[in-house]
Formats: structure tokens, sequence, C-alpha cells
């Protein structure tokens, strides 16, 4: 951005240096010969972004079934007699009703009602549960808290390293390697097992929108195996290595920490509030801050918008939105849907502002297009593996 604030056009990606200060993930010479090309950092460790291109990706997601290395997803292990305490001091949605290899989409909030960041909870037995956070330093947040809380539990990161197989051809592939288990495995479920002498939990989550299941391997050494396995499993169904699917992700309203969600927002920015509980039993932080926003109508909400305009590729920060010529709010993702073919995204607004069909400006790199807000998402998560599947 130039001193008088207006975006740059890009004009070629930058590059990104490989070096011993970032991890490279169990799966990393793997993805590199299945063709990555571009990489992020995320939780301190390489994570692919690119093999081919994003709408081949986004096809073959939407399609077929894709392979990513999301070993990023840095495992938090909970373990103790007070790790359900302390799990739902972190947290303000109800752990009561979460038995043993359950998983919880839960937002983990501080003092004031900020969102620290959003995790997949997963209850694997008694007093041990893993937290799969997004990007962001959670380990250390929850260490700090949990050597001030006087609880008998322990807060390590696991050597547990997550791909995720996603697609409407997903169940195909993990029906090949898993079995009738794979199938009968209910969403937001988890079990645990083996695959040739590799321990693994297999569980119905992913950041895809489509069918899916997140592996997670329970020792790092066997990555590239673990690998080549599901890829020679996937082979007859067309499976290709992929990154997580911006395209998709927007598309299906699946939030992205620090792009959509900040810690200055609460979960009532993005309609959430089925993750918070004010009066659950258990203690937990940021209960009288959220009562607080809560009685007094929050001041900002996330919302879809369309974007007029020839197709935007994604946008690189957030974009300014105007209305008469006041910047108001920002546009956190956007990008071209290739089946809805239009630009689609997200923008946080003030609350006034939000109501489907309001008009707003955004300020794009080329300059000012005009913008819509509209109902969201426009593809909704699926979550039912059809019959069939491995009948002869």
């Amino acid at each position: 951005m130039n001193p008088e604030g207006n975006h740059r056009i890009p004009t070629a990606s930058p590059m990104i240096s490989i070096g011993p200060r970032v991890r490279k993930s169990p799966y990393f010479d793997a993805t590199m010969r299945w063709g990555a090309k571009a990489f992020t950092i995320y939780n301190h460790m390489y994570m692919p972004t690119l093999y081919s291109d994003p709408v081949s990706e986004y096809w073959s997601l939407v399609r077929d079934v894709t392979l990513w290395d999301v070993s990023c997803q840095r495992q938090i292990v909970i373990r103790g007699p007070d790790a359900k305490t302390f799990m739902e001091l972190l947290t303000p949605r109800d752990l009561s009703h979460c038995p043993s290899h359950r998983c919880l989409y839960v937002v983990l909030t501080d003092q004031e009602g900020g969102i620290v960041n959003d995790a997949v909870l997963m209850h694997m037995r008694e007093n041990e549960f893993w937290l799969s956070p997004g990007d962001g330093d959670v380990i250390l947040w929850a260490q700090g808290i949990a050597t001030q809380s006087g609880m008998d539990v322990k807060v390590t990161e696991g050597d547990i390293c997550p791909l995720q197989l996603q697609g409407p051809k997903s169940p195909h592939v993990a029906y090949k390697l898993f079995g009738q288990a794979a199938l009968d495995l209910g969403y937001y479920h988890v079990i645990e097992t083996e695959l040739n002498g590799l321990k693994l939990a297999i569980s119905r989550t992913g950041w895809s929108g489509e069918l899916g299941y997140e592996l997670y391997l329970e020792d790092h050494i066997h990555g590239d195996r673990l690998w080549e396995t599901v890829m020679a499993a996937g082979e007859e169904f067309d499976i290709v290595p992929a990154a997580p699917n911006t395209i998709r992700s927007i598309e299906g309203g699946l939030l992205s920490y620090f792009s959509d969600m900040r810690r200055m927002d609460n979960p009532y920015t993005f309609g959430l509030d089925r993750l918070v509980d004010l009066d659950k039993e258990a203690n937990f932080l940021g209960r009288e801050a959220l009562r607080k926003i809560r009685a007094e109508g929050n001041i900002s909400k996330l919302v879809g918008i369309v974007i007029e305009g020839k197709p935007i590729t994604h946008n690189e920060s957030f974009w300014h939105i105007q209305e008469n010529g006041e910047r108001i709010g920002h546009v956190s993702r956007c990008v071209w849907s290739p089946r809805l073919e239009r630009n689609i995204g997200w923008a946080n607004l003030p609350a006034a502002a939000t109501d489907p069909g309001t008009p707003i400006v955004v300020s794009c790199p080329d300059g000012l297009r005009q913008a819509v807000v509209v109902d969201a998402p426009w593809f909704p998560a699926e979550k039912i593996i059809p019959g069939g599947i491995g009948d002869h």
C-alpha cells in the first residue's frame, strides 16, 4: 500500500525461502515430489498453498477427492484429572454433553470476550482432549493459563500429524483404507485405528465444505509412508494433492483465523451464538464480557457480499469498504467463484449496514467497485455420506 493508502496491483508472486528456522511437515518431501509449487508459514511450519492452480484444485475438490498436508495444524494435547474443567475454562461452549470420541467446533475466548482462536476439539478419552486450532500461538496462551489455574492438567504439543482427505469421493478412498468403519463414522465423530501398522485417529471433519476426513498420524517419522498409501488408494478415484481451497471455504462460510476472525472480534460478530452458553455450569474466560456484549448488541458483523466487475483472484490485504466516502469496514476475503460466476466474499461491517441488499463500495486495487450485502453461505457444508459405497 502506498502513502496515499492505495493498494498495489499484484504483478508476480513473491518467493518463500526454505530454512531450518521454520519446521518442515512430516509430509514435506512427499508434497514436493507431488508438485507443490508454493508454501505459506502456518503455526511455524511450511504448508503447501498450490500444486496446479486454485481453480483446477477447486474442481478436483468439488467433483472428486483431494489430499492436503495440514500437519501445520499442530495438535494441543490437554491431559490430566482436571482436563475437562480446564478445557471448559477456555471456551464458552458447554462441553458437558461431549462424550469420548466426539468432536466439537469451538471458539476460545479471552477475558474481554475476544476470540483467541477457533478450533476443532476432540474428546479422545475421559481425561484427554486434542485441540486443533487455526494459525496462532494458542499453545502458549493455554500453557500460561494452565500454569496459573492451579488445576492438575498438562498442556503439550502432541506428535500428531494431520492430513485432510476431502471431496465427494473421499468416502470411497476411506473405505478402501479403513473398511466399513469409515462409512459408519458420524459427522464430527472420531475413532482410533491402525493402517498397515500405523497408529491413527480418524475424524469426519475438515475445512473444505465437502465430504471429508482428517487422518491424524501419531508418529511423524511415518509421514511419507502414510501420504503414499493414501495417494495409491485414491488413484482410481482421481485423487490429487491440493491446498486448503480459498474459493470453496468462502463459498461455504468456513472462517479463517486472522483473515475473517480476529482477537478484537467476538462470537456474536459471526453469528456463532450456538457456541456460547452464558449460563453453563462450568466457569469460562470472558463470561461477563460476553453477557454485556449480548445485552448491548454487537457493533459489527461479518456478512457475505457480491462484488461487481471482472473476476478477482483473491485479496492480499483487507480492502476498505466505503459509504458516502467514509470508511466503514473491510473485506476480509474475496474471490471469483467458478460455480456462481461472480465475485463473492466476506465483509466486516457495522451492524446497521448488514441487511441483505445493502449497497456498499469496495476499494479494490483497480479502483472502486460496487458491491451488495447478500445471504451466505452460498454452498453449505456437505455432511451425509451417500449409500452404496463398498457394495459389490
